[in-house]
């Protein structure tokens, strides 16, 4: 178990688009997952890291929450947060949900909705298939050797 009284490196980037809160919550399940925290570390204090971080403690206050009821974190009275035991259960599968939720999450809050996420997704998984989606190809008897028109292309 260490204590880790100051706080890691921790860039946010107030005209990302992202929510700070976001960006601190995800940042923090990122060092615990890589191991950079590890069970039975003491995180430094909300207001330690609200004032490193120079964001507002209410912030730091709603991201330890919300890591705590999702089992990241442990508070424990008089004595801090810690890093809790990540279920025995939290297999790859339920982290890569629990990445996907998160990204929903923030793509909601961006304003970004249903089948425009799917779409999204689609595009960057299958960039070949949306770029092929975004062409037009037009037959013509005026066109070279192997029937394209000229100029056909992008719609």
């Amino acid at each position: 178990m260490i204590e880790r009284n100051t706080v890691p490196v921790i860039e946010i980037d107030e005209s990302s688009g992202i929510p700070i809160w976001l960006q601190l919550r995800n940042r923090l399940i990122y060092l615990i997952r890589s191991g950079y925290y590890q069970e039975g570390d003491r995180l430094p204090t909300m207001r330690d890291m609200a004032v490193s971080l120079n964001i507002n403690y209410n912030t730091v206050c709603k991201v330890y929450n919300d890591m705590e009821d999702d089992g990241y974190l442990v508070s424990r009275r008089a004595k801090g947060t810690f890093v809790s035991r990540l279920p025995e259960n939290m297999s790859r599968a339920s982290e890569v949900e629990e990445l996907a939720k998160d990204f929903i999450r923030q793509c909601r809050e961006m304003g970004v909705e249903g089948d425009e996420v799917i779409d999204l997704v689609a595009r960057v998984l299958h960039p070949e298939d949306a770029a092929r989606r975004n062409m037009r190809i037009v037959f013509s008897d005026k066109g070279d050797s192997n029937g394209l028109a000229k100029g056909a292309g992008r719609a």
